[in-house]
């Protein structure tokens, strides 16, 4: 993993970085001066590497602690929107607004193949918990899916009337839920595409609770809302945001859910009995 060889590797000159080794901050950062970052990813099984992407229509890798080591990811002719490690690791999809996904083999260092077919930006890609589907999220209202192994296109789900600004699996897989600017929330079965749409006002962003019953849903009005996923019943509205939540995280064991908004706020949330 140390070299890899198609990439081309960046002028360590214009490098630096930041790290954060145990208690241990080290005052310096990552940065090309080029242009804006609009996404990171770290890899589920590489506890340095670390993916990120922005307006100047690259991506790159590099590895937390190793100041001589990173690789430009090559290919997209507008700003990199997304990016994702799939489970096991082994691949990287990078999206863009070019409407185009890279999938980059993590262990050759080979770009893997490119999933074609949606003429729109990319705004958010997510891989299948326990296999190498892609999921996408466009600006054209759409969402995609595909088999990154076979480089083969899936599906395409269509319904929402706006940009689709989140979505994920559940965490069996088994289910697909999206949210979007049209101010709706759809769940989706992935092979028969119907679809259960739920009124939201605004979904900035969404996370699965517990196993693959319960959503929560970070809203442009500053809410929370937890939903069920089975009957489209929301369940529990959470308050204490002024401005739009932009972000949320569940704690390592479901207990808690940290948001964030723009309003410079985070919030902490008991949701043990959401498991």
């Amino acid at each position: 993993m140390d070299s890899l060889p198609s990439y081309r590797k960046v002028d360590l000159d214009i490098l630096n970085f930041f790290s954060i080794l145990s208690d241990n901050y080290i005052p310096s950062f990552f940065s090309w001066g080029i242009g804006e970052l609009y996404t990171v990813a770290c890899s589920p099984m590489d506890t340095t590497l670390v993916a990120t992407g922005g307006g100047d229509d690259k991506g790159f890798l590099w590895k937390i602690g190793r100041g001589d080591w990173a690789f430009e990811l090559q290919g997209h002719k507008d700003s990199v929107s997304s990016l994702a490690f799939s489970t096991d690791g082994q691949l990287l999809a990078s999206g863009s607004f070019d409407g185009l996904i890279q999938v980059w083999d993590i262990s050759s260092g080979n770009l893997k193949c490119t999933l074609e077919g949606p003429g729109s930006g990319i705004e958010w890609v997510r891989w299948h918990p326990r296999g190498h589907l892609v999921l996408a999220g466009l600006e054209d209202s759409t969402v995609w899916l595909w088999n990154a192994d076979k480089s083969a296109y899936l599906n395409m789900f269509s319904g929402h009337a706006s940009s689709v600004t989140c979505g994920d699996f559940t965490p069996d897989g088994k289910t697909i839920c999206t949210g979007s600017d049209d101010a709706t929330l759809r769940i989706w079965n992935p092979k028969t595409g119907q679809n259960i749409m739920l009124l939201v006002d605004g979904v900035a962003c969404l996370t699965w609770l517990g196993a693959s019953k319960y959503l929560a849903t970070g809203c442009v009005d500053g809410k929370i809302r937890v939903w069920d996923s089975l009957s489209g019943d929301c369940v529990r509205t959470l308050g204490g945001h002024s401005d739009a939540v932009q972000s949320l995280a569940v704690s390592a064991n479901a207990d808690f859910l940290v948001s964030v908004s723009i309003d410079g706020t985070a919030r902490v949330f008991e949701i043990a009995e959401f498991k």
